[in-house]
């Protein structure tokens, strides 16, 4: 599949790790290297500001989706190249994910695990074909692979997850993966199992 667009979802804090931030730079610019336009939450703060601020500032197009209520919480990006204002939270994903060719989770809070997690469900459940990827920064999601594994071992999962998540912890190596993944037409997600 040609990627022509991404969605990242990432925090609306910068966090602690000077690494996050250096990191969302760096996916921006490296957005922008690839051709990539950006689909983001719309807001002008956290790490969320920052990869708009490389991508806009490395000459790409930002697409900022922003619910009416989160505008000046979130200080909406005027500047981007198209900030859509829309009335619910539930509106926005789905334009965003409309809008992407793609998506990646970057550090965040329990929104972006949210936004994460309903999107690879989706991609479970073959309500779309795109590729998602983690960008696992200084292991901020390492804890969480790990319990997706134990999630797996348990038999609340399928076993292919990795076909539907891959992870890296730099910019480049993920989108490499994101380019190169063979997604499943349909998951195979219910099984018949012995209740007895």
């Amino acid at each position: 599949m040609k990627l022509k667009t991404i969605c990242v979802y990432c925090g609306s804090r910068m966090g602690t790790n000077p690494r996050y931030q250096k990191t969302a730079k760096i996916l921006g610019e490296e957005l922008v290297r690839r051709g990539y336009g950006l689909v983001y939450g719309g807001g002008d703060i956290g790490l969320m500001g920052t990869i708009a601020h490389s991508v806009m500032d490395a000459g790409g197009e930002v697409t900022g989706v922003i619910p009416k209520v989160l505008l000046h919480q979130e200080l909406g990006l005027k500047e981007v190249t198209e900030l859509l204002v829309v009335e619910s939270m539930h509106e926005r994903k789905t334009i965003m994910a409309e809008r992407a060719d793609g998506f990646i989770a970057m550090p965040g809070g329990i929104g972006t695990l949210e936004e994460l997690f309903e999107i690879i469900t989706w991609g479970y459940l073959g309500l779309h074909q795109k590729p998602c990827g983690l960008l696992n920064v200084a292991g901020y999601y390492n804890d969480m692979l790990k319990f997706l594994e134990h999630a797996e071992s348990e038999s609340f999962m399928h076993q292919a997850l990795e076909r539907y998540l891959v992870h890296d912890g730099e910019p480049a190596v993920l989108l490499d993966q994101m380019e190169t993944m063979t997604l499943p037409e349909v998951a195979t997600i219910i099984e018949k199992v012995d209740q007895t």
